[in-house]
């Protein structure tokens, strides 16, 4: 995908992001590739990471910088509604689609607490996926998918998502094996 004016190609689909909710546990797994075009320009990135006091954890599939501004304004939004990230959320994916700023933000985002998995988009949408499973950005299909197929069996959540994670590694170019994870008790 390209901008408009065609100035540098956008590829906000360039990562692995993956939520697992099984056994009492909520884990984010994410690669560490950050690729521009065909190149990779980094393969240690941090795309997961808690929030506000750490009672919800975040992932990113985008711009970087895009990312972190989305991740500061849910960050005060979890301060205005502690305990809330539903509510938070709502009103996060309001203001990214409302404000003028916001709205040329291109990213995605997984959000998870105790409670509830999330994905926020630029559109509006404030989506909570059925099944315990959801991925997003160029490999999230292919980790969805693993994960899924990997839900009925013994494994924790953890180890779910790092399976999922090492297959969506194999198949997408974008994704890579160094995986980050993030955890919470559901």
């Amino acid at each position: 995908m390209s901008d408009p004016n065609n100035r540098f190609p956008v590829d906000w689909h360039g990562t692995t992001i993956l939520a697992i909710r099984k056994g009492g546990k909520v884990v984010l797994a994410g690669d560490g590739q950050v690729s521009m075009g065909d190149t990779v320009m980094k393969g240690t990135a941090r795309k997961v990471r808690p929030l506000g006091k750490g009672d919800v954890i975040a992932g990113f599939a985008g711009a970087t910088a895009d990312a972190m501004t989305l991740f500061e304004r849910l960050e005060a939004k979890l301060e205005q509604y502690p305990n809330q990230l539903m509510r938070a959320a709502v009103e996060l994916a309001k203001d990214w689609r409302t404000d003028r700023f916001l709205r040329r933000l291109e990213a995605l985002m997984i959000v998870a607490d105790k409670e509830v998995t999330l994905v926020l988009t630029g559109n509006g949408d404030v989506l909570e996926p059925d099944g315990g499973v959801v991925g997003i950005g160029s490999g999230g299909n292919y980790a969805l998918a693993a994960g899924k197929a990997l839900m009925d069996g013994d494994l924790g959540a953890e180890e779910i998502a790092r399976k999922a994670m090492g297959i969506a590694a194999e198949i997408c170019v974008y994704t890579n094996d160094n995986i980050v994870v993030e955890m919470l008790d559901a």
